[in-house]
């Protein structure tokens, strides 16, 4: 290879390591404070708090759309799903929620919101490019959590009251089974695969794992930590690793997430973190895990290898919600 040759190809290296460490995405966390009506959002190399966005009142549930151009957040106490322009952090619409959305789930086609009222006992569909509202399925009493399947085809919710979780087809929005949880159900979340879906028990103080093809329970996961009465013990949010066989579940005034093995269902670790942990959210590869701690105001970044607390972040009053654009 000639001088001149060698020089275009040390030219050419250095403009793509200059091009994919200069212009990498900058990740950025969205937590919604329920106390302070607000959207603290936390840029993920400096772990400080950039901005704060104010919203509808007791924002709660928070889901991105899939090009992450536009935000959907659950305004429970103004009966409203509100739609943010994230480039410009403006409130631009709302959709028809019915009344008091706590959670929502965005169907994989990305045209059709789902949300759970839970003073009505009903779970609201919802056309997004209409803004229209196509129907609503009775459910149990209380209903909170929502997962739609990665394939599109099932939407669960559970009910708390009632200790149920609903299997719903999204094609014809009917309820074609209805299958027994351990006391007030919270969170649910569908595998990789959508072979199993996993429930969290608040007041049970256990996890249920469930074959989705056939609605049957597979595993009850209980916990135990030491110092701690198991009446604390209270799980919500659930989240789960693409890549390796691991389950993070926020375990409420515990003050702990558990980390537990997809393959055995074992408990294998806890992680201590800030106080009354709600929900759980990753960062884009998956190396870190944000909780929201309710109590204590503040978001904890755990590092999902070492399962250890790298970052303890100060946000607004009581978070609840977190997404990672």
């Amino acid at each position: 290879m000639n001088a001149a040759n060698k020089l275009i190809l040390i030219l050419s290296i250095s403009t793509v390591l200059f091009s994919t460490s200069t212009f990498a995405e900058p990740e950025f966390a969205y937590v919604t404070n329920e106390k302070d009506d607000t959207i603290s959002v936390i840029d993920l190399d400096s772990y400080e708090v950039v901005k704060t966005i104010n919203v509808g009142e007791r924002p709660r549930g928070f889901v991105f759309n899939q090009d992450h151009s536009l935000a959907y957040i659950c305004a429970s106490d103004s009966d409203r799903i509100q739609i943010l322009d994230v480039a410009t952090d403006q409130i631009i619409g709302e959709l028809p929620s019915g009344d008091d959305p706590e959670t929502i789930a965005l169907h994989p086609n990305n045209k059709i919101m789902y949300t759970a009222n839970e003073d009505d006992a009903l779970l609201t569909v919802i056309d997004i490019p209409t803004q229209q509202v196509i129907t609503q399925i009775d459910v149990g009493v209380e209903p909170e959590g929502l997962a739609v399947s990665n394939a599109g085809d099932i939407v669960v919710a559970t009910s708390e009251t009632t200790n149920m979780v609903h299997w719903i087809y999204t094609a014809t929005n009917q309820n074609f089974a209805n299958t027994i949880v351990g006391a007030r159900p919270r969170s649910a979340y569908f595998t990789k695969d959508d072979s199993k879906l996993w429930v969290s028990a608040e007041i049970g103080g256990t996890v249920h794992v469930f074959d989705v093809k056939t609605q049957t329970e597979l595993k009850q996961i209980n916990f135990s930590i030491k110092g701690i009465h198991k009446d604390r013990i209270q799980p919500v949010g659930i989240v789960l690793l693409k890549e390796a066989p691991y389950a993070f579940v926020a375990l409420g005034p515990a003050n702990h997430v558990a980390v537990i093995n997809t393959d055995t269902y074992e408990v294998e670790d806890y992680i201590l973190v800030g106080r009354r942990v709600w929900q759980l959210g990753f960062d884009a590869n998956e190396s870190r895990l944000l909780t929201t701690n309710g109590v204590s105001s503040d978001v904890s970044v755990i590092d999902t290898q070492s399962h250890k607390v790298i970052k303890t972040i100060k946000v607004g009053r009581f978070p609840w919600g977190v997404a990672v654009k």
